[in-house]
């Protein structure tokens, strides 16, 4: 092909560029390119993979030895200010402590997996049971520390020379050391940006405008994913669906004008054929193909009746795999087609598209879940998971051979829009589908709008929030395409995508064809630490209120107490913004009040993303950070002198008292009663009470109910700027579904075969 330049024109830009990883040879003390057995996080992913170099064999580059012992080495290119990447990377924790879990999975003996690092970030929705279940479960071995170099060891292993909290310096040999990089801007994104006018910050990421959640400062075009700074894949599919739904209200007069709709060869009439089954067995890279004989399970699915072709595939979800199924189908006359692979819940659509693109009913499909139901549930028991993969396997075949092709019915779609929850998340979902043109319904249970952002007075970058709330308040109730209803809850629920009936508590009922469930959280009241009991004892929302009021201009003696109600027993998740909050506060009052002394107690400081930066200016500032373990936590009582907090300083192995003025707790985010709401709409809660996502990666604004979708709070723990961000992500979605003229059903009902039915004496 010869490059050639095309001119189009368009409404609006959103720049998606990614990122590059940071080389770490510009550090001298990891030797990065002089060590043999020194790789990256990305080349070390490499080496696990299927489709990598050694075929998912964990062996290490210099020898092809499989390593015993292996050391993850974080922070390396983020949080570091002498090269201008001061910032967290966002994402090195969480990809650390998932490749040390796998590593241990691949090898066949104990593997031996240590991961070094100042602070562990796993403030994800999940991540912290990731994190527990990684040390509890596969015991992989977590080491605070600081890094001062790598050396040549003996037979190509690495020397790894580190200093431990109290300060001992330690000198120890591994076979192999994964360098968790950082992540930085894509060069070429940063000329696209400046040749746009789009503004860049300080680390030439996208400067994202404030409280806007993908905007730039041109209008018209937007940012999502890592280039508007680094974030994991939800966060990233979530900003992209935001940005989505920014183009479409912007684009909403010019909405399907340009559509082309897509068409199928016509379907095969199958009647009178007898039936010919296809099975495609997936490898799943190792996930499946590591413990389940794959070939195995190919050769026997031959032996089975009605099986005419059978294959194996590294990943049947591949674009390569689905023309050679399509092709296959072709050449052997299939017309009953099975995978074997993983979960229908993600795949199931994508494969029956593929069977429509062939010419067949997409209900001539099946999937047998050899992997979580098989490879995943019998890791250590290879040969028995063989064989119940054939057992699966055999038995979607016969279901196979009993399915028919099933039309689908087509209904009209309402294209209005329930958004249950009035706070900063609902409302700019409730604001973008109605500037898309889209009728809505805004329920608030409580008498006004606002939500729990009532409360904040100030974003973690400083902006003005309540300013903010009134003018999106404003927005929403004079909007004509915005009906609020304050005071009022969901009542009753009926119907399904495109055809929901919600009863009101005043009695109205609702038509809709889309619901986004934005019904925020709450704050968690301590029981601990005299919270309730001691004036001096405050959370942290409260303590701004009394700043933003002028209550504590003679307070002198602060202290914060974090994870507050998290990271516990009863609550075994990060709340997320804690940490930011305590320290954006704290800066908060340095600046009212410079000669204040103030001391945030915490097990790991999980200042994400550019809020490193706010960390940094508070260490700079000379406010104490004095880490706390969960056996010797903080002590609050009142005496005759005033109310003593008691801590032991980890540096110092000693206790610390200090007389306190203020004692902020930074309370943990806490769900609101979901279950309500989860029973009407038929969509899962998870164990913590926070709804459930479609799929944490893939869909994580949808739930798997078609039609429902989710945001904010009511999602999980999250800042501002995040809830906005996922507001309009809902948005996005749920306007998908809008914009179709129609909606089709699959067509499938039940019915009562009397004669089956045992008799009333048996019964």
């Amino acid at each position: 092909m010869q490059d050639e330049e095309i001119e189009i024109e368009v409404g609006s830009v959103l720049l998606v560029p990614g990122f590059e990883i940071f080389d770490p040879a510009q550090l001298e003390l990891y030797k990065y390119g002089q060590l043999k057995n020194v790789v990256t996080s990305l080349e070390f992913e490499r080496i696990l993979s299927a489709s990598g170099p050694f075929g998912g064999h964990l062996i290490r580059p210099s020898d092809h030895e499989e390593p015993k012992k292996i050391a993850w080495i974080q922070c390396v290119g983020s949080r570091n200010c002498r090269i201008n990447h001061g910032y967290c990377s966002s994402v090195c924790c969480m990809y650390a402590i998932k490749q040390s879990v796998i590593a241990k999975e691949h090898a066949p003996y104990d593997l031996n997996a240590s991961i070094f690092y100042m602070d562990m970030r796993t403030y994800g929705k999940d991540f912290e049971k990731y994190y527990e279940r990684s040390k509890a479960q596969y015991g992989v071995n977590f080491v605070r520390s600081r890094v001062y170099g790598l050396d040549p060891g003996e037979n190509d292993n690495v020397s790894i020379r580190y200093a431990l909290e109290d300060g001992s310096i330690i000198t120890e040999e591994y076979d192999m050391v994964v360098l968790s990089v950082g992540l930085e801007p894509n060069k070429a994104a940063v000329e696209l940006a400046k040749g746009l006018g789009v503004e860049l910050n300080q680390y030439n990421f996208a400067d994202v405008q404030k409280l806007t959640g993908v905007a730039t400062n041109k209008e018209g075009i937007y940012v999502a994913g890592a280039f508007s700074g680094p974030r994991d894949i939800p966060e990233t599919v979530m900003q992209a669906s935001a940005a989505a739904g920014e183009v479409q209200k912007q684009l909403a007069e010019a909405k399907g004008t340009l559509t082309l709709t897509k068409e199928y060869p016509a379907e095969k009439d199958l009647a009178g054929e007898i039936v010919r089954t296809g099975v495609f067995v997936c490898h799943c890279g190792i996930n499946i193909g590591s413990v389940v004989d794959v070939p195995g399970v190919a050769e026997y699915a031959k032996t089975l009746p009605g099986v005419v072709y059978a294959t194996d595939k590294l990943y049947a979800c591949s674009q390569d795999a689905s023309a050679q199924i399509k092709e296959a189908i072709e050449e052997n006359n299939l017309n009953r087609i099975i995978v074997a692979s993983c979960s229908p819940r993600t795949h199931e659509p994508m494969f029956q598209e593929t069977l429509k693109e062939a010419g067949l009913n997409p209900h001539l499909f099946e999937m047998a879940n050899i992997r979580d139901h098989c490879s995943w549930v019998h890791q250590n028991e290879p040969a028995a998971a063989t064989e119940k993969a054939k057992d699966l396997v055999k038995m979607a075949v016969k279901k196979a051979a009993l399915l028919e092709p099933v039309q689908p019915v087509t209904l009209p779609m309402n294209h209005d829009a329930l958004v249950i929850g009035g706070g900063v998340a609902g409302m700019n979902a409730a604001l973008n589908l109605a500037d898309q043109g889209y009728q809505v319904y805004l329920v608030e249970k409580a008498a006004e709008l606002g939500g729990i952002a009532k409360r904040i007075h100030h974003g973690m970058g400083g902006e003005d929030i309540q300013a903010y709330l009134r003018e999106l308040i404003n927005q929403i109730t004079t909007h004509d395409k915005i009906k609020v209803y304050t005071g009022v809850e969901i009542a009753d629920v009926h119907g399904f995508m495109g055809n929901y009936e919600t009863k009101l508590s005043n009695g109205e009922e609702l038509k809709h064809g889309v619901a986004i469930i934005a019904t925020g959280a709450a704050e968690y009241k301590p029981e601990e630490y005299l919270y309730g009991h001691n004036t001096r004892v405050r959370s942290l929302l409260e303590i701004e209120g009394m700043l933003a009021e002028g209550q504590l201009k003679n307070s002198n003696n602060y202290v914060f107490i974090q994870c507050v109600g998290s990271r516990d027993n009863e609550r075994p998740y990060c709340s997320r913004i804690c940490c930011t909050k305590a320290v954006k506060l704290a800066l908060k009052i340095k600046e009212a009040k410079p000669s204040a002394n103030i001391f945030i107690l915490y097990r790991d400081i999980r200042t994400y993303g550019y809020f490193e930066d706010l960390y940094t200016e508070a260490r700079r500032k000379g406010i104490i950070f004095v880490r706390y373990s969960t056996d010797q936590k903080p002590v609050v009582e009142e005496t005759a002198y005033g109310t003593k907090v008691t801590f032991s300083d980890h540096v110092l192995n000693r206790p610390v008292e200090i007389f306190a003025d203020v004692i902020g707790l930074a309370t943990a985010i806490v769900p609101n009663d979901n279950t309500g709401l989860s029973k009407l709409f038929k969509v899962p809660v998870n164990a913590e009470g926070f709804f459930l996502e479609a799929h944490l990666k893939l869909r994580p604004v949808d739930f798997g109910t078609d039609g429902v979708f989710m945001c904010g709070l009511a999602h999980g723990p999250k800042n501002l700027e995040e809830n906005i961000a996922q507001g309009k992500a809902a948005a996005g979605r749920a306007a998908t579904a809008l914009a179709k003229a129609n909606i089709q059903t699959d067509g499938k009902a039940a019915y009562v075969i009397q004669r089956k039915c045992a008799p009333a004496a048996y019964a």
